[in-house]
């Protein structure tokens, strides 16, 4: 029997591998299962320019429907019921079993809700995909009263685009400040100073405890210190959880994702993992660690095809990401976390790059935040310096006359 190369989950890593299945030479089928309609797409352009109206939902598609075509890749709307790992097949919930030559879980993450009464009233919406996206660009009405929970980079993401529509927004986060552990604290501090000047209102240590649907049809908002806020919608932003339940049923080893080695393999050989849900090695400290990236998406997907195919290549990209917001942009490469020193560089109009280093002098990482036009260029040479493990005198980081480009 002809088997195929089977991915479950049909988002942006599970087309990347699929378009590069091909690439890399497979000519036998290969299938893509998930739950959306829609074809492969990219998720950054959810929070911002499709919430905006920049940007159309097709705009985010990876490829055209024809080009899946051409390429006899499958995409069925079905989901995974069931692996059954010594028979390598995997079971649809119609019951239909389709046989495995590897088998790619792209399977990300499941949206965070509010546990509190009223959070499945109307109005009370999530972002995790296409759709999630149209319904809540629907209600961006000018003057709009949103209260976004959660200042994460989804929700800080989805308050500056409501803020270009002009809605008025409120962002409430549980923690002492924003961004959680994403990226240093000084950075967050300057990611809330510009929201501010920007008009969204920012309470922090707060967090919702009920949330009721009043006579005129707007939301009212019991906050935990006997606070009440009112608005016309409630976007929570509070993260995902991996989704990792159909490798847990299957006996994979799973941590709150599924956990792989260096070339994306879970504990069960032919069985790979990447994206959201992968909990990975990192090259920079050897620790497992888990991305909901973009190009952690990219990245693991072609890593991923190759080693689905018999290869045996290690995954090892830096961890990278970036967030745009207004007419700034926030970038973070590495581990800063893993650092005990930082060194600042202050761009002459473009904001500044901060530099960590760990015990032994060796550059870990890099974070940085400005205005997009300027910053976007210091800010790729200096990943780069991350990604070439390059840790060039703290002096020379510190001084904008010494170009970046020269300490590569």
């Amino acid at each position: 029997m002809v088997r195929v190369m089977a991915i479950v989950g049909a988002g942006h890593v599970g087309g990347r591998a699929a378009q590069a299945l091909r690439e890399f030479g497979w000519t036998g089928d290969i299938a893509m299962f998930g739950m959306e309609s829609h074809l492969p797409y990219e998720r950054p352009p959810l929070s911002k320019q499709l919430l905006t109206g920049e940007r159309e939902a097709s705009h985010c598609q990876l490829r055209t429907r024809d080009d899946w075509a051409n390429d006899r890749i499958k995409h069925v709307v079905s989901k995974v019921a069931r692996i059954v790992r010594e028979a390598r097949t995997v079971q649809l919930d119609d019951g239909q079993s389709i046989e495995y030559e590897a088998l790619l879980l792209a399977t990300g993450g499941h949206v965070r809700r509010l546990n509190i009464p009223g959070a499945d009233l109307d109005g009370v919406l999530t972002l995790r995909t296409l759709d999630d996206a149209a319904r809540i660009a629907s209600r961006l009405a000018s003057n709009a009263r949103v209260l976004i929970v959660g200042g994460g980079f989804i929700g800080l993401e989805v308050a500056a685009s409501a803020r270009k529509r002009g809605c008025n927004v409120c962002v409430i986060e549980g923690a002492s400040r924003l961004l959680g552990r994403a990226v240093p604290e000084a950075v967050a501090e300057q990611v809330q100073r510009l929201h501010e000047r920007n008009g969204v209102s920012i309470r922090l240590n707060v967090t919702p405890e009920a949330i009721e649907r009043l006579s005129d049809r707007t939301l009212a908002i019991s906050l935990k210190d006997k606070s009440v806020i009112h608005a016309d919608i409630v976007l929570v932003g509070i993260g995902i959880d991996p989704a990792d339940e159909l490798a847990r049923d299957a006996g994979l080893a799973v941590n709150r994702g599924v956990i792989v080695n260096a070339e994306l393999e879970t504990s069960a050989s032919g069985i790979f993992a990447a994206g959201d849900v992968a909990i990975f090695p990192s090259r920079i400290s050897g620790q497992p660690i888990r991305q909901e990236t973009w190009h952690n998406a990219e990245t693991q997907a072609r890593v991923a095809a190759r080693n689905m195919l018999g290869a045996k290549t290690r995954y090892d990209d830096t961890p990278w990401f970036w967030s745009d917001q207004y007419d700034h942009q926030l970038q973070v490469a590495g581990e800063p976390a893993l650092g005990v020193k930082c060194i600042k560089r202050t761009l002459s109009d473009a904001g500044s790059i901060d530099f960590y280093f760990d015990a032994n002098e060796r550059l870990v990482g890099t974070s940085g935040f400005g205005l997009a036009s300027g910053f976007a260029k210091e800010m790729k040479l200096a990943r780069m310096l991350v990604e070439r493990a390059k840790s060039p005198l703290a002096e020379m980081l510190s001084d904008p006359s010494v170009k970046l480009k020269s300490l590569l």
